[in-house]
């Protein structure tokens, strides 16, 4: 049975062609995992389907009775709520009917008439049953089991929303989202506020659901686990691949090449017609043929020019340092408003040192950067840098000064010295180029974003590098250009990343942050 159903569908944002008389089904069952290019329009693809973005032509249509819902990362939500609060509300409907149950049972003691107190009596006990299967009594121990398995308790759930981070009020949505036994899940990104610890339980999680997922993520390892059919967006087309990851990457190939001959050979049968109309549209012996070579050239059906992908570059200037103590950490407490949130922690690193920040328990680990970094106060103990470090720093979470900017003025603003050509330069190496430098931020995609501040990066000389997340919203050939340019840096490097495969190849060391 079909839960989604889309025909038709076109639009156009900001001058470009995201999809292009797209079709696509969508069954009930389907674990499915969204891809393509940076920019190619999987979250305006999520935002059109949940109702967000109208699209310009087509027709969406969700089944009547299925019950879907969005994590959104971004949403805005009631912050002055505790955590238990905002993920009781999965279960508002239980609460309500729980409710009315005690208002009839208060009834019932008032009741003097035995004929409605016998119809109060019926009705309560069908309520009570209701609660009962429901599961109702044991409902914090329900919450708790899937907020725990991501993390959720480390923060606790007498907490404030309005006191987490970013990264925790993802965590505490997703719980939520996956709380209210939805027919169908629209996960934007699931995993890049995550631990690894987090991501293998939400991987076992949405392997045993037995509804619908949508999922758009660029962790590789984690498509390859959770997803039977693989949705590849491209060329203003929406393309369904039965298998994992790596199962599409094999048809895709394929099918682009097929896709590219069938393209060359068009353009070559309308280059010939276009040729022979110019020949012989002016002759009155040829005319006719011309004019009836040209109805059959307007009613080809032009296929779009494939992708032309280009692989982002990556460079991080270097500046000399030889020493066996880049940084020292004796002891460091980090925490919030003079609270610790782990223990001391202790580790030095040389100037060739690739240390990969591992934790499983969903904090600590941005915090120590940002301590570090002096964006936060440290609790007790030190750190220090050696006095002739170089350090460049790429936060995970995607702040500018403003999202009406563009990538040209936040280059500038950043270097002021660097004219306008260098500027576009640097940002056409990293993928921004043409009229991606000059759209708001705010228009583009995640990983258009992260280049953006990879692109600065690259304009510092440094001899170490800390990366909070850095491969967060990169699409795979990004990835992978980033990677060879950190494995080529000589420099000492500290990564925080959930995705292992990535980490383990680039570093040479690794730091478990763990509760004791």
């Amino acid at each position: 049975m079909s839960v989604l159903t889309i025909k038709g569908l076109t639009h156009i944002f900001d001058s470009k062609t995201l999809f292009d008389d797209a079709d696509l089904s969508v069954n009930n069952g389907e674990h499915i995992g969204v891809v393509g290019l940076n920019g190619a329009g999987k979250s305006t693809f999520m935002n059109i389907i949940t109702g967000r973005l109208s699209q310009d032509a087509g027709e969406v249509k969700w089944l009547n009775t299925a019950r879907w819902g969005y994590l959104d990362q971004h949403a805005d939500i009631d912050r002055n709520r505790t955590v238990m609060e905002y993920l009781q509300g999965s279960f508002d409907h239980l609460f309500e009917l729980n409710r009315q149950l005690e208002e009839i049972y208060a009834s019932m003691a008032e009741e003097t008439d035995m004929d409605k107190l016998d119809r109060l009596v019926n009705k309560s006990a069908v309520m009570q049953e209701r609660l009962d299967e429901s599961g109702f009594y044991d409902l914090d121990s329900k919450i708790k089991k899937v907020a725990n398995g991501l993390g959720v308790n480390n923060f606790g759930y007498d907490t404030v929303i309005g006191n987490l981070s970013g990264g925790q009020r993802a965590k505490l949505m997703l719980s939520k989202l996956l709380l209210e036994e939805l027919d169908v899940m629209l996960l934007d990104e699931p995993t890049n506020f995550l631990d690894l610890e987090q991501i293998d339980w939400l991987k076992k999680y949405l392997d045993a659901f037995k509804g619908t997922f949508i999922l758009i993520s660029h962790d590789t390892a984690f498509l390859n686990n959770v997803c039977k059919i693989i949705v590849n967006i491209e060329n203003g087309m929406i393309k369904k691949y039965w298998g994992n990851y790596d199962a599409f990457l094999l048809q895709h190939e394929q099918n682009a090449r097929q896709y590219a001959d069938s393209y060359e050979r068009q353009q070559r049968e309308i280059k010939k017609m276009e040729d022979y109309i110019a020949r012989n549209k002016a002759r009155a012996a040829t005319a006719g043929m011309a004019n009836s070579r040209k109805k059959m050239l307007d009613r080809i059906d032009v296929l779009q020019k494939p992708v032309s992908f280009e692989k982002p570059t990556f460079n991080f200037p270097y500046t000399l340092l030889v020493t066996k103590h880049m940084l020292e950490v004796k002891d460091l407490s980090v925490g919030y408003d003079g609270k610790a949130i782990l223990p001391p922690i202790s580790f030095s690193m040389g100037s060739t040192t690739k240390l990969w920040l591992r934790g499983t328990n969903g904090m600590g680990k941005t915090t120590i950067l940002k301590t570090i970094m002096k964006r936060l106060p440290s609790i007790s103990g030190s750190f220090s840098f050696n006095i002739n470090s170089k350090i460049n720093y790429i936060e995970q979470d995607l702040q500018f000064r403003s999202k009406e900017i563009n990538a040209t003025t936040f280059m500038n603003e950043t270097f002021p010295k660097m004219s306008q050509k260098e500027i576009r330069t640097q940002l056409a190496k990293v993928g921004i180029k043409n009229d991606l430098a000059t759209k708001f931020i705010s228009n583009l995609s995640g990983g258009e974003q992260v280049k953006i501040k990879l692109c600065a990066l690259m304009q510092k000389e440094s001899n170490i590098l800390i990366l909070d997340e850095p491969t967060n919203h990169l699409d795979v050939s990004a990835k992978e250009a980033l990677f060879e340019a950190l494995s080529a840096y000589e420099g000492a490097i500290i990564l925080v990343s959930h995705e292992p495969l990535y980490a383990e190849k680039l570093c040479d060391t690794v730091f478990d942050i763990e509760f004791r």
